[in-house]
């Protein structure tokens, strides 16, 4: 079996700072086999981390939509951010991959994808993430498994890890599997395991954003 982080971030990531080697370390130490790396509008970390990970690892992007965050899995291609969100789950079908839709219901994140606008792409979601560990209250988390199940949709979970400590807080135990069909094939028996991060962690990720910003001037 596998214990498959399904959302986590590098330093590739604007507002992380988690080298890949300490990626590699963390998931070594606390067992997880099988990571989604899903870094805010890239895929070069992901890339870069499943040439050096010795277990396995999806290619993914965490992409800002002009209507709320959007995950694409089994990438090939990084797709822009700042698109509207019809554009960017075509171009995420478009190189076969899967559209996730993360921590739709958290209230208290402006990232979040609104009611409306899940409605509207939902022809095209796969996945929708049903626990994240950096979503503070559990109703929220409910209000997405309500969503995946009246939608016949599959559940995913991830820790949302900005620092390697973080990593390992929410995933999904499921069977081994090859490519993306056999993914679904998995996930559709997965098992969600959980728990929520310590409210600070949003501030070192707020912190490490303004700090890349100002060394970028």
């Amino acid at each position: 079996m596998l214990k498959a982080d399904l959302h986590i971030h590098t330093a590739y990531s604007s507002d992380c700072a988690t080298p890949l080697e300490n990626v590699i370390a963390r998931c070594l130490e606390v067992g997880i086999n099988c990571v989604a790396v899903t870094d805010h509008n890239t895929i070069a970390g992901a890339l870069e981390l499943k040439r050096m990970a010795p277990f396995t690892v999806i290619v993914g992007e965490e992409i800002q939509t002009l209507s709320g965050e959007v995950i694409g899995y089994f990438l090939s291609e990084g797709i822009p951010g700042r698109l509207p969100a019809e554009e960017t789950v075509r171009r995420i079908k478009e190189q076969g991959g899967l559209v996730c839709i993360p921590h739709p219901f958290d209230r208290l994140r402006l990232s979040s994808m609104r009611r409306q606008h899940l409605e509207t792409l939902l022809p095209y979601i796969d996945i929708v993430e049903v626990f994240n560990s950096r979503v503070p209250l559990s109703r929220h988390c409910a209000k997405a498994l309500l969503f995946a199940q009246n939608h016949g949709l599959l559940a995913s979970a991830g820790s949302d890890a900005h620092i390697a400590a973080e990593i390992g807080n929410a995933y999904v135990e499921i069977p081994e599997f090859n490519h993306k069909e056999e993914f679904c094939l998995a996930l559709a028996k997965g098992k969600v395991v959980g728990k929520r991060a310590i409210p600070w962690v949003h501030l070192w990720s707020s912190w490490v954003r303004l700090s890349k910003q100002m060394r970028g001037r």
